[in-house]
């Protein structure tokens, strides 16, 4: 199943050059992982809340390969080049299979809630 690597980054006003180098190498650590941006350097268009920072999103094939990529050498090596200059948090996050349902989710959890 899909999985994703989320992050919510607060980048500086003026970039450190490390942050520069660290978009320049990350693709070739995703590579050998299937991992592909989805967003990466959109501005966003908020409808809801406070809005603070910007969002990457990165597609796996499955969340073994995400984690993989992440604990790689490869991005190990060129991940203090982002954090040590840019706030942020990352999350993986499972995706849904195909044929998911929210209004089954919703039953579902109603029907725990109500038994537990």
């Amino acid at each position: 199943m899909t999985a994703y690597a989320l992050a919510h980054l607060h980048p500086q006003p003026h970039l450190h050059d490390d942050v520069f180098t660290y978009m320049e190498r990350i693709q070739a650590t995703m590579d050998p992982f299937g991992g592909r941006f989805l967003v990466h350097g959109s501005a966003p268009e908020v409808k809801e809340g406070p809005l603070d920072g910007g969002y990457v999103l990165i597609e796996f094939p499955d969340i073994d390969k995400a984690r993989a990529w992440y604990e790689s050498d490869a991005y190990q090596a060129i991940l203090p080049m982002r954090t040590g200059h840019m706030d942020g948090t990352a999350v993986f996050l499972h995706g849904v299979p195909d044929g998911y349902d929210a209004a089954t989710t919703a039953k579902n959890l109603r029907d725990a809630q109500a038994g537990g």
